[in-house]
């Protein structure tokens, strides 16, 4: 095997677990309100949204060829990639990917040890973003496209960032008002029960939304990363096995769970009712679809937050806990920059042993940290347990995201 073909292999191996993360990650986008107000049980929940995250992967290719374009220049005009780019980059176009997906992960698993629920879009751009510019220096990403139109990191992520949750929270809010407004009449147990059918439908297609979005991430990266490679040619499909892989490893971390994030959505921002998760949830489906549709790689968590916050303004006299909000948009506007640290360094280290040993010991110190940082957080996060047994503890008997040790198990 040579140095290409296994730094190649690192970078599919990562790229599957990068998903996994995204997977357990934004599980709560979908289904936390679900879970909060009893209209599914925990693990019914994740195994729904698993199942539709899997069919809605197949559904369109659109975002996984945005970030297969918009981040490193290698496109010429006809939109092929520049012969003379990956024969003098190739190699560094692989080690690019694989150090932006260590960006990705470590920031996916860090904020769901604190049960932030950011963006693992925005981790793996920002992963990206900070190991080609350490790479190919700040010319070398595309922040706006060929200039006539945005289709580069500005136009297809960063604007998408800003206007999503603002988008979702004004639907939401209108939605959540209407809904009270129709149902005003109607008694509580009443309203409670219908809505909570309403939401099974209403979350299975934001969990199919999800799937449309946020799995064809990882099929643009390893695209990207077969480009590099030599091995695919094309800049406006993807290989069939690509889809498969992918499709299979945001399921099954969907699967997982990713319950402290699950309780953050569900149970620390709003106290949320049946019509309330109705209508985050409806929200949230409808801005995913139509930006999947337009090939925007958005952030289905900025877009799950939003909605959820816009339930609590638009319910008369709902609780809305800004504290939690608030470290919310702090950990959103540090992701990109962030993650993209990690990526820089990590591709310094992987660069900078790149005369040792031919060449083979950079990519391998570096997966060989990554794995290390892994089972840190992990292990850091058993003192702790969240899970089905706890997730819908009351928010405030406990120490905000952990529940009360009691009722750990």
């Amino acid at each position: 095997m040579n140095l290409e073909l296994a730094i190649l292999v690192l970078v599919v191996v990562t790229a599957i677990g990068f998903d996994f993360t995204n997977g357990f990650h934004d599980t709560g986008n979908a289904m936390a309100t679900s879970i909060a107000t009893g209209a599914l049980q925990p693990r019914t929940a994740v195994l729904l949204s698993a199942v539709l995250n899997l069919v809605g992967a197949f559904l369109s290719v659109q975002v996984a060829l945005t970030v297969t374009n918009a981040v490193v220049k290698i496109q010429d005009k006809s939109g092929m990639p520049k012969a003379q780019f990956l024969a003098d980059n190739g190699h560094l176009l692989l080690l690019i990917v694989f150090c932006g997906l260590i960006g990705g992960i470590f920031w996916n698993l860090l904020t769901w040890l604190l049960g932030l629920p950011s963006s693992s879009s925005h981790a793996l751009f920002g992963g990206l973003v900070g190991s080609t510019i350490a790479a190919l220096g700040f010319g070398g990403v595309n922040w706006a496209g060929d200039g006539t139109k945005l289709d580069g990191i500005l136009g297809k992520v960063v604007l998408p960032a800003l206007a999503s949750p603002v988008v979702a929270a004004i639907v939401s809010m209108i939605g959540t008002w209407i809904v009270y407004r129709v149902t005003e009449g109607v008694a509580d147990r009443y309203r409670e029960t219908g809505f909570r059918w309403g939401q099974i439908g209403t979350a299975s297609l934001v969990s199919l939304a999800h799937g449309t979005n946020d799995a064809q991430k990882t099929m643009g990266v390893i695209t990207l990363a077969l480009i590099g490679y030599g091995s695919w040619h094309h800049t406006t499909s993807i290989p069939l096995w690509v889809k498969v892989v992918c499709a299979g490893a945001i399921a099954l971390g969907t699967y997982t769970g990713g319950w402290r994030i699950i309780r953050t959505l569900g149970k620390g921002l709003v106290e949320i009712d049946s019509p309330q998760g109705m209508a985050a949830e409806a929200s949230s489906a409808a801005v995913i679809l139509a930006s999947s549709h337009l090939g925007f790689a958005l952030s289905t968590t900025h877009v799950a937050t939003g909605s959820i916050l816009g339930t609590g303004l638009g319910r008369r006299g709902a609780e809305v806990r800004w504290g939690v909000a608030l470290r919310m948009v702090v950990a959103w506007l540090v992701t990109l920059p962030a993650a993209a640290l990690v990526g820089a360094a990590m591709y310094g280290i992987a660069n900078g042993l790149s005369g040792v040993a031919g060449g083979w010991l950079g990519p391998f110190v570096v997966f060989a940290m990554l794995l290390a940082m892994a089972g840190y957080l992990v292990a850091r996060s058993r003192r702790t347990p969240i899970g089905a047994h706890n997730v819908n503890d009351d928010w405030d008997t406990g120490l905000g995201p952990t529940p009360a040790p009691s009722t750990s198990a």
